[in-house]
């Protein structure tokens, strides 16, 4: 993988492929590049993509203190690797760590793709709670990174225990402990956003194209949250892919990269896709 340092030294991996305008990939929690490495290979027919480890994650290092903003610099570093203006492509969590890079970054942001910001907005499911950054933290502070798993699993997530016991068999539950210390920087990305509580007025600052994707198949927090967030920003269109739900980026890369083809280009009828 390449390499390049972000501001505060922290050394970011990414895989570049294709050519065409920049898109950078940012991963939902519990992921690496390697969860996306499908729709990489896909969006690279048309598009230089820069599928990246987000930092704590795969290849790439990790800073003494987590902030935002250091995420967010991450991304501006891979920007200015890109040319100075890039795309952006983010997956649920990663969709508003993208939507908080486009607010801060501005002009640097050519076009934003967002796949199923997971926001809880209403009473349709239970509330994350006020609690969870911290307790992630303390369990990971006392090395218990399955049970970290399993508490983002029911409480972010919101699967029910008795599918739990399944899940920890597969192999994906490793890899996923494996990244459970990030577990809590993308709590602290979503912030209050999934409380209950309408989103803020005030949050983004998002003036570029945005597409905000869901799957046709997903719980209906999702449609409302993406529909609420649409209403937020002034270029913002929403739009529901047949048949989806929220695994499309491993499980459908084809029909995102296409997605994101279509709503790039103002005559999308004269791409083939």
């Amino acid at each position: 993988m390449n390499t390049i340092i972000s501001k505060d030294g922290t050394k970011i991996a990414y895989e570049k492929q294709g050519n065409g305008l920049a898109v950078i990939l940012v991963s939902s929690a519990a992921a690496d590049h390697k969860d996306a490495e499908q729709l990489a290979k896909e969006l690279s027919k048309y598009f230089t993509v820069y599928n990246y480890d987000r930092r704590g994650r795969g290849q790439s290092t990790d800073a003494s203190e987590y902030a935002v903003e250091r995420e967010v610099e991450d991304i501006e570093a891979l920007i200015v690797e890109a040319g100075g203006n890039s795309l952006l492509f983010g997956n649920s969590s990663g969709a508003v760590l993208a939507l908080e890079a486009a607010s801060k970054l501005g002009n640097k942001i050519a076009n934003l793709f967002l796949y199923e910001p997971p926001f809880i907005i209403d009473n349709s499911r239970p509330r994350v709670p006020a609690e969870y950054v911290q307790h992630l933290n303390e369990l990971i502070g006392e090395g218990r990174r399955s049970d970290a798993v399993e508490y983002f699993m029911s409480k972010a997530l919101g699967i029910p225990s008795e599918y739990l016991g399944h899940m920890q068999a597969d192999p994906s539950w490793k890899i996923m402990e494996n990244l459970a210390h990030t577990l809590a920087y993308d709590g602290m990305i979503m912030g209050e956003t999934q409380s209950g509580k309408p989103l803020p007025t005030n949050r983004w600052d998002v003036n570029v194209p945005t597409t905000i994707m869901i799957g046709e198949n997903s719980e209906p927090y999702f449609h409302e949250a993406a529909k609420s967030l649409a209403e937020l920003l002034p270029l913002a269109i929403y739009e529901t892919l047949s048949g989806q739900d929220h695994s499309a980026v491993m499980m459908a890369p084809n029909v995102l990269a296409n997605a994101v083809v279509k709503f790039n280009y103002q005559n999308p009828n004269e791409i083939s896709i």
